[in-house]
């Protein structure tokens, strides 16, 4: 077992690494999902594709 995770300990790491990366990222895109912050790709249907205007402006 030793020899192994001499062998293949870079690979192990780098592993972790992105397992940790990856996770993350997932979790912010959940997190903005549940908050309505992201899009759903509904070619500016919903008031999220388009830009919101007052007075003439963007808001």
């Amino acid at each position: 077992m030793g020899e192994y995770l001499a062998k293949n300990g870079g690979t192990i790491c780098v592993a972790i690494v992105l397992i940790i990366i990856v996770t993350l990222i997932i979790k912010k895109l959940i997190k903005d999902k549940r908050a309505g912050k992201t899009c759903s790709g509904c070619g500016d249907a919903c008031n999220c594709c388009k830009p919101v205007y007052k007075n003439g402006k963007n808001a």
